[in-house]
């Protein structure tokens, strides 16, 4: 995964603790609305590291759910939730050690995290995107770097007391000495073996006795040795009990690696987005998927069963086309998939993937959807992307850099763009200012709406809504048409013309009237996106999203339960 972690928000801790509330508790509204749930989701925000704990249960990382699952490896029955409360904040691998500690990496943080049987936790930054981790056979713990700007394989004090130690690391003149090596063990001949995502590739390490330098010249002198080429995106490499290695590619397709001769079969094919794989002791391997949220056992034989089902991981941002038979397509950006339902049944329609690493032509991960016509208006801080895309052509048909894109929408012949690294809110197309982050009256916009003249902005730290016009293609002064609202984040006008608002932080959608600015409420008690990381992250973090059918029905993101709301009038 790619994070352009270029927003500073000095006022964070005042944004995270103001709140308001809506100007009408009345329940009418909500008395007037008939509230179902559809669309298929799966019981974890992404699956990645997969580990088995002393107690014979699954450990599943989840770095967008922000937790580590324990599942019973039978029934696929969720055991325990540990997250944040316990100091889990965005585990992508993990481990036992050889003392029963829980070791995982962070990598939104570039932490590793120790959590010993008594649950005392210990943290240490090693560097920016620490992803893999795992014990070689005498005690020893390493961790690398992946998805990040650099790269680098280390060597961890146990304890996370003593400094880490690079044995791989980047260089002004070589950023990516290694590749981005990903999930990887020890093997029955003492050597690390791993995939390298970069180079396609399955490598075996010597890295050395403890404190002994390392080499200068690894690809050269044997220290790093290529095992087998020819993978698209290798992420995981795992022994069986049999001392067989497994790869994963996230294409879906699982190889044994022969590694005297470096000899691969394709064992199995799955579902793409593939993450990681464990072993149990009877050689039962057990495979998540990061981009569809599901954990699959396979036997020895190849076959194949599902522990827990996958779907939707992160639905964020909405947006409605014209479907067939009158019936709203219906886009949701589940963060590394644009997945298309039928809004009257939650059928799936159709899916596309969005790539972590940009590709011509290719949806980027998508964390707001807006509809444009007959295409789409994609937006990613992940990926720092704002794009076009044409669902029919399965095309990418404009494209914008920016720093950091939080929601983006079509007005006039431009497309609007809430960039927190930019400032504020402002035109794509010559990065333009429209509504400045003053941090007086303005701190985190969100939320956009249009009616074709109008401009709408939601802001996340105030609660308040602003209405924007112009004047000869220039924005005049934003006026406030609504204010209160708990930490509001997607809008869309209804087809009354009032204003739909997610309060994310009253878990409700709510209704503005713009001429009197009369706020009341539409539907309570949904299960909204999570609360942001602390730090240099967007505020909104996964963006609660909201659209409006041509049916008339009101669509609303249910991140907590892996659902859409479908909201229709009674």
């Amino acid at each position: 995964m790619k994070f352009n972690f270029c927003l500073i928000f000095s006022l964070f801790v005042i944004l995270a603790t103001q709140s308001g509330c809506s100007k009408d508790d009345d329940k009418l509204g909500v008395n007037d609305y008939e509230v179902k749930e559809i669309g298929n989701g799966a019981a974890i925000n992404s699956a990645n590291g997969i580990t088995f704990g002393p107690d014979g249960s699954l450990y599943i990382a989840s770095f967008w759910g922000k937790e580590i699952i324990v599942m019973n490896k039978q029934t696929g029955q969720i055991i325990n939730r540990i997250g944040l409360d316990k100091g889990v904040k965005s585990p992508d691998d993990l481990v036992f050690g050889p003392d029963g500690s829980l070791y995982w990496t962070d990598i939104l943080l570039g932490e590793v995290v120790r959590r010993t049987p008594a649950g005392v936790t210990t943290r240490q930054f090693v560097a920016s995107g620490v992803n893999p981790i795992t014990f070689s056979k005498d005690g020893r713990l390493f961790t690398a770097r992946d998805f990040t700007p650099g790269d680098g394989l280390y060597e961890l004090d146990p304890n996370l007391v003593k400094p880490p130690r690079a044995l791989i690391a980047s260089t002004a003149a070589n950023p990516f000495p290694l590749g981005w090596m990903n999930s990887f063990e020890f093997g029955p001949d003492g050597r690390l073996y791993g995939p390298l995502f970069l180079a396609g590739m399955v490598v075996s390490i010597n890295v050395g006795a403890p404190n002994a330098p390392f080499s200068a010249s690894p690809w050269t002198d044997g220290t790093i040795i290529p095992l087998a080429t020819g993978f698209k995106w290798p992420v995981a490499a795992k022994f069986s009990p049999a001392g067989v290695l497994h790869v994963l590619d996230q294409t879906g397709e699982i190889f044994k690696i022969d590694i005297k001769t470096g000899a691969k079969t394709l064992f199995v094919t799955l579902q793409d987005g593939l993450d990681n794989l464990v072993f149990d002791a009877s050689g039962t391997l057990y495979v998540s998927n990061a981009d569809h949220g599901w954990i699959t056992e396979v036997q020895p034989g190849g076959q194949t069963k599902i522990i827990s089902k996958g779907g939707m991981i992160s639905p964020m941002g909405l947006a409605v086309l014209p479907g067939s038979n009158n019936q709203d397509a219906l886009f949701v950006a589940d963060l590394f998939r644009l997945r298309e339902l039928n809004g009257s049944t939650g059928q799936e329609l159709s899916v596309e993937k969005g790539y972590l690493l940009p590709e011509p032509n290719k949806m980027t991960s998508p964390f707001t959807v807006s509809a444009d016509g007959n295409k789409l208006v994609v937006s990613s801080w992940f990926n720092a992307l704002v794009q076009v895309w044409d669902p029919s052509a399965k095309k990418v048909t404009e494209e914008f850099a920016m720093p950091a894109p939080i929601n983006a929408i079509r007005f006039k012949n431009d497309l609007v763009v809430v960039d927190l690294g930019l400032g504020g809110v402002v035109k794509a197309s010559d990065k333009s200012m429209i509504m400045a982050i003053d941090n007086a009256k303005v701190f985190a916009p969100g939320g956009l709406a249009t009616n074709g003249e109008l401009l709408w902005v939601a802001d996340w730290g105030t609660g308040t809504i602003w209405q924007i016009s112009f004047t000869g293609g220039k924005p005049d002064v934003p006026v406030a048409v609504a204010s209160g609202l708990m930490k509001p984040e997607g809008l869309a006008l209804d087809q009354d013309g009032s204003l739909l608002v997610v309060e994310t932080g009253a878990s409700r959608l709510s209704r503005v009237n713009l001429k009197t600015g009369e706020v009341t409420p539409v539907a309570e008690g949904l299960k909204l996106g999570a609360v942001a990381l602390e730090g240099a992250f967007p505020p909104t973090w996964g963006f609660d999203g909201v659209a409006v059918g041509k049916s008339g029905n009101i669509y609303v993101s249910g991140y907590g339960k892996n659902t859409i709301y479908s909201i229709t009038k009674k």
